[in-house]
This record gives C-alpha cells, sequence and structure tokens, in this order.
C-alpha cells in the first residue's frame, strides 16, 4: 500500500460495487436530461482557454469510458492483470478534443456507457475485491476502481453544471451575482 493512501478497513464481504453501479447507471441520464436541447454555443463555451467547454467534458467521458470498461472486464477475468497509466495526452488532440457536435458526442457517451452498464451488471457479487497492479498505484481492487469512476463522473457532472450555470444563468441575475459564484 503507498503511504499517505487511505484504504477501507470494511471486511471484503461486505464491500460492494452495487452503489458506484448505480451511480454510473444514472450518469447519461443526468446528462441527457440537463443537457438536451441547449445550443451548441453554450456547449462548446469555454470560459478560458486552457479550461474544456461542456462539449470536450463529454469527449473525455466518452475516452475514459472505453478504459474503464476495459480495464473491468481484465480484472473480472484475468489473474491480477497489469495496468498502465491512463495517458490522456494520447487521447487529446489540442485545441480540437470535441470532434462532431456536442449532442453527438452525448448520445456517443450515451450508448458507450449503456453497453458499459450490461458488462457492470454481468459481474459476479464476489468480486468486489479482485485486484490488478496499476503502473503507478500499486494493488488496486475492482470495488476501488469502480468507487474512483463513480467519483470521476460525479466531479464531472459538477464541472458541467457549473459551466452550464456560469454561462446560462450566472451572468443574467443582475443583483443576485452576489450570491453565487460559479467556477467553471
Amino acid at each position: 500500500m503507498q503511504q499517505g493512501v487511505a484504504r477501507t478497513t470494511e471486511p471484503a464481504s461486505t464491500l460492494s460495487i452495487q452503489p458506484a453501479l448505480l451511480l454510473l447507471e444514472k450518469t447519461p441520464i443526468l446528462l441527457e436530461t440537463m443537457l438536451r436541447d441547449l445550443p451548441e454555443e453554450l456547449l462548446r463555451w469555454k470560459p478560458s482557454a486552457e479550461r474544456w467547454s461542456i462539449a470536450e467534458v463529454l469527449s473525455h467521458l466518452a475516452d475514459i469510458e472505453e478504459v474503464y470498461a476495459d480495464r473491468t472486464r481484465r480484472i473480472v477475468t484475468e489473474e491480477t492483470p497489469a495496468l498502465p497509466k491512463f495517458d490522456a495526452t494520447g487521447t487529446i488532440v489540442i485545441g480540437d478534443y470535441a470532434r462532431g457536435s456536442a449532442n453527438e458526442i452525448l448520445a456517443y457517451f450515451i450508448r458507450t456507457r449503456r453497453s458499459t452498464v450490461i458488462l457492470l451488471r454481468s459481474i459476479p457479487p464476489d468480486s468486489s475485491e479482485r485486484d490488478a497492479i496499476h503502473s503507478e498505484l500499486g494493488t488496486i481492487t475492482l470495488h476501488e476502481m469502480l468507487s474512483e469512476w463513480a467519483s470521476h463522473d460525479l466531479g464531472h457532472l459538477r464541472q458541467i453544471a457549473e459551466l452550464y450555470r456560469a454561462r446560462a444563468f450566472h451572468p443574467y441575475a443582475g443583483p443576485f451575482q452576489k450570491y453565487s459564484h460559479p467556477k467553471p
């Protein structure tokens, strides 16, 4: 175990992938509900040149989906597989991360996530403590990785909500702006 990294003290028999699965299943529904019918201009807006737009966040979610799904398959089917660190620079073309319309990217992510949920629902309930060796983190369990995946989704849901809020509503709130401070 890496120094300074807290690990759960719960017995393996009590750990369940169900909470992470439920969140991962909800993410496309939440995104579709929040983003459906928004103009492309809003979905492409960036608070600054070095920050992502909503469309770019969606592209990132679609890219990382394949990484997490592959890792999940490997942990469930292989004995302690070696997993390389995710290299985001390999998937990003600077200035052109979000190719296609934002709605096309969202539709792709939703299709991909629905396939992933089918995979996750097929995992035997006693698999949460199956492990892998991550090239940077060392030994990780399926439960830990799925918990990180759910946390990753929540972080990007918040990021998307803040981008939407900062562009579509905050500038028009007049004196009420003093009560909120979006952080896109």
